[in-house]
């Protein structure tokens, strides 16, 4: 496309101003020559003096031969004017054709736009970026370009919503602050870097790294082998025949172990289907395929013992998400044939017994013998189930380690601008690894109590606190379900493990507001016989009778509605946490109308706090030891819940659901200890209203920049940005105890 001229570096036209005051010049001069010329012929008509026409002829003849010296002085300059014209535009053409060809030569895209936002100037490389510019108009501005690009859909953010992708590159291109990238919607990658002029235009540079996105692209998918490799290998190592299907009853995976196992040798085309792999069981003469039954609802575990050919093997079969199984081979034939050895030596011993009273001591240290083995054999059993144990949990927390950098990769990828699509699926995949890091710390957790890892450390404590505690920390989840929660003040002290009594009425208080859809949840404490019955009670759907005590095992789950989140590990904490601290567990059931998760703990003798004198060290906390605490929530349960743990913190709490209430209360005086030492407010308030801005107003009416946090459960990168810049610090709720004590005396030192 042709582009209007341009000036490339010349100074000025000042030769052609010289060449124009010569001209001028030299018609004055002849003026001049002409008025004496005719005065010399008049003075010669009407004097007659010869001598005063000799004097007079003289004179002129000087004038005119200085004035004809100085014309052609002046006609010398006009052409040395005239040249040095000719050699500037010279260069000045060499110039424009070599920085013309020398764009021209650039592989990269390349435009120049002048302090109007026109282009001015740009390769081709630029016109087959962006082919647009051939249908527009010469006086071209940005943002025609960007509107045109955007309207026919060139980039991936055009196509998904123009205006704000147009939006965007305006703002980009009004910095015009270094490098961006752009991904086009023909699968090319453009790196633009833009760049302010010293006239205040901007020059940018398009380069393709199309090439680049590919190689990091092979890079990750070289790296994800080389991970299914290490998994691979990981399975070889496993004793017992291991393989999954995917829903379409596809074979994913399988060790080595099953091959040995089921006689495959380099080739698992046998198997390569379900149907395949219950063929070639039945064909090696299994005796119950119906172990192998496709299952695809949850909660579906089933193993069996039964023969396949001569060996006897062990086959569970596990439903797994989404829509998949997977199956396990252990080969039990030696334990068989050593438990039937067992039995036989019993029952011979047994035999003898009854043959040879006679010879009791004989027969006495014979048994004894036995009884001997008997007991090594079990001592080895016990040992060899701690190991696995134990080897689970170094599996489980070493697991944790790679997923945990996986959601932090996953993190800082959210936070770079994306298309909406790209950005869906990188919350899908946070969610998916939050939900693999919580299966795998629940077993964690399991692998360690059945272990004994965990040592309980049982003193008093007040329950209270810790009721206060939950209350704050599942109110949020209680709300936006849409149910009431009731946690009430007993002034009970028990005597037990405080973490891990806390772990289990959270557990049960997570299953409640999980499975219930309407009406309440609460916590109810009564006194029997020494002890506290702690009860959790919801209007859930309630369990069957017969799930009652299955509920409580690994992976267990009755409800077969799998919009429910959770992943069966729950209770079969609770059940170990119980049972290591002795404590006993009841549950209770209707269906239709809700179930009750009940665990008696020991009562225990009230601690009385530390005197008013050593409180006041930690009260010193607050500025001036007369500062308050304003907490400004629209929900009264999380006021209520706020105020009763940061008093037990020792601060003096003022707590309202507005500003406007905030202030009629001061106006009133009927607030102590004013003006507060710190703010806390929730983001979103009622008519529309944002904690930072109500922070902003506060500190204004205050006059003093008093230190402040947000609490929000909104997560969004919008929020998060916001709060960024109100240089603000912030909790999601639901709020951590030791995080919130922590993060207020960091604000208030």
């Amino acid at each position: 496309m042709s582009r209007q001229p341009v000036n490339w570096g010349l100074a000025g036209n000042e030769p052609e101003d010289d060449v124009v005051s010569l001209r001028a010049r030299v018609q004055q001069l002849e003026v001049i020559n002409a008025a004496l010329i005719d005065r010399i012929e008049r003075a010669s008509s009407f004097e007659g003096n010869a001598f005063s026409m000799f004097e007079t002829a003289i004179s002129l003849e000087a004038l005119v031969r200085d004035r004809t010296a100085a014309l052609e002085s002046a006609l010398d300059q006009l052409s040395r004017a005239n040249s040095s014209l000719a050699l500037a535009h010279r260069v000045a053409e060499e110039a424009r054709t070599r920085l013309r060809d020398a764009i021209e030569s650039l592989s990269d895209g390349f435009a120049i736009y002048d302090g109007n936002d026109r282009l001015v100037v740009c390769n081709a490389a630029f016109r087959r970026l962006w082919p647009e510019i051939a249908e527009l108009s010469d006086d071209l501005q940005f943002s025609e370009l960007a509107r045109a690009v955007a309207e026919r859909g060139r980039t991936i953010g055009s196509l998904v919503s123009p205006d704000r992708w147009v939006a965007d590159r305006m703002a980009r291109h009004t910095l015009a602050r270094g490098i961006h990238i752009q991904a086009l919607s023909d699968g090319r990658w453009f790196q633009i870097n833009e760049m302010r002029t010293s006239e205040g235009g901007v020059v940018g540079i398009y380069t393709d790294i199309t090439e680049v996105k590919a190689a990091e692209a092979r890079q990750h998918a070289r790296h994800l082998g080389e991970h299914n490799l290490a998994l691979q290998s990981t399975l070889d190592t496993l004793s017992e025949g291991v393989c999954l299907y995917d829903h379409k009853h596809g074979l994913q995976v399988y060790n080595g172990g099953l091959a040995r196992l089921l006689g495959l040798r380099e080739d698992h085309r046998p198997i390569a289907t379900h149907a395949g792999l219950v063929e070639h069981c039945r064909a090696l003469g299994l005796d119950e395929p119906g172990i192998l039954d496709w299952r695809a609802a949850p909660g579906e575990r089933q193993s069996r013992t039964c023969r396949l050919g001569a060996r006897v093997v062990e086959i569970r079969s596990t439903p797994i998400e989404p829509g998949g199984m997977a199956y396990s081979f252990d080969d039990v034939t030696d334990r068989q044939l050593y438990e039937k050895t067992l039995r036989e030596a019993a029952e011979t011993l047994e035999r003898r017994v009854t043959e040879r009273t006679r010879e009791l001591e004989a027969e006495v240290a014979e048994r004894r013998a036995v009884e001997a083995q008997l007991m090594s054999a079990k001592t080895a059993a016990e040992h060899a189930n701690r190991s696995k144990t134990s080897f689970l949990a170094a599996a489980s927390h070493d697991l944790l380690q790679p997923l945990n950098a996986a959601r932090l990769f996953v993190a800082a990828l959210s936070e770079r601008r994306l298309a909406l699509p790209t950005r869906a699926l990188v919350r899908q995949t946070g969610v998916a690894l939050d939900s693999v890091e919580e299966l795998l710390e629940a077993l964690f957790e399991i692998s360690r109590l059945d272990a004994g890892a965990v040592k309980p450390e049982v003193t008093t404590i007040e329950l209270d606190r810790m009721l206060g505690a939950l209350r704050i920390e599942f109110a949020t989840q209680a709300k936006q379900a849409g149910l009431i929660l009731r946690i009430p003040d007993t002034g009970l002290w028990v005597r037990s493990d405080i973490r891990m009594l806390r772990r289990i009425l959270q557990n049960f208080l997570s299953n409640a507001l999980r499975y219930t859809r309407e009406g309440e949840v609460s916590i109810d404490v009564m006194c029997e016989d020494g002890e506290a019955r702690i009860a959790v009670c919801d209007s859930g759907p309630g369990i069957q009778p017969q799930h009652l005590t299955t509920i409580f095992e690994e992976f267990r789950r009755v409800n077969p509605d799998r919009s429910t989140p959770g992943n069966g590990l729950g209770l079969a904490i609770v059940q170990r946490a119980s049972q290591t601290l002795g404590h006993r567990i009841e549950v209770t059931s209707t269906p239709g109308v809700g179930s009750q998760f009940a665990v008696r703990v020991p009562i225990g003798e009230p601690v009385r706090e530390a005197p008013p004198l050593s409180r006041s060290r930690e009260r010193a906390e607050v500025a001036g030891q007369t500062g308050s605490i304003v907490i400004i929530d629209n929900d009264p349960s999380i006021l209520r819940g706020m105020e009763a743990l940061l008093e037990r913190w020792s601060y003096r709490v003022i707590t309202a659901h507005s500003l406007e209430a905030l202030m009629e209360r001061v106006e009133g005086g009927s607030v102590p200890g004013w003006p507060p030492a710190l703010i806390i407010a929730d983001y979103h308030l009622d008519d529309g209203k944002l904690g930072d801005d109500i922070i902003a107003e506060l500190r204004a009416r205050i006059g003093a920049p008093v230190p402040a946090l947000i609490i929000s459960a909104d997560r969004s990168e919008e929020v998060k940005g916001r709060i960024q810049q109100a240089a603000l610090p912030m909790l999601q709720k639901p709020v951590k105890p030791a995080q919130l004590r922590a993060l207020i005396r960091t604000l208030l030192s």
